[in-house]
């Protein structure tokens, strides 16, 4: 198994823990699909994911999920307040034009909203930027800058101040060291490399 799968595997375990069997889920940047299709399987939820790649949605087309090219905030004001029962916006809310009204607009067509970005405060980060003084590039940021798209880079003590901010409520959190299989014991702005949170409406 590749590192990349590996961390996609441990991502989609813990999100799956979180969803609801047979509930109602939207994925926001769905991408090709691999986290819709995993839910579907083992927990048979009635799923949609919205994307703007054309190539991706395909992708979820082929595997018989349900997915739509466009705005994800276009296409969530289509539905009434509550429509699902679950968002979820994992590895997309970095690379957001306005982070903001995605998320509070899935909080309005959803009654609970997964989030799950890179932790941008992780040490190593912090460290290979102020010594190399060039893009992050490590077992958390693997990509070179040409390969990838961090337009807002974020980490857990940006993300729980704007939680307090909006008055969103965490339900729970899920903080992975570096290795993004390990669970984050303490101080996870500084050791964590990826986080997770399950969110509400206050």
């Amino acid at each position: 198994m590749s590192r990349l799968v590996e961390k996609r595997t441990v991502d989609m375990q813990v999100i799956g823990e979180w969803v609801e069997p047979q509930s109602r889920v939207l994925d926001l940047g769905c991408g090709r699909g691999e986290l819709m299709g995993y839910l579907v399987q083992a927990k048979q939820v009635s799923a949609i994911g919205v994307d703007l790649d054309f190539g991706r949605i395909s992708a979820c087309v082929r595997r018989g999920l349900s997915a739509y090219q466009g705005d994800m905030t276009e296409f969530m004001r289509a539905f009434p307040s509550g429509h699902f029962d679950r968002i979820i916006c994992s590895r997309t809310v970095h690379e957001l034009n306005e982070p903001a009204g995605v998320i509070l607009e899935a909080l309005r067509a959803g009654n609970k909203l997964t989030v799950g970005f890179v932790n941008h405060g992780f040490w190593k980060n912090r460290i290979g930027a102020l010594l190399r003084g060039r893009k992050v590039r490590n077992a958390v940021y693997t990509t070179r800058w040409h390969e990838s798209r961090p337009t807002n880079p974020l980490t857990i003590a940006d993300f729980e101040d704007f939680c307090r901010e909006k008055s969103i409520r965490i339900v729970r959190r899920a903080h992975l060291l570096g290795d993004w299989r390990t669970p984050c014991p303490a101080l996870p702005n500084l050791f964590a490399g990826y986080a997770l949170y399950d969110l509400a409406r206050a």
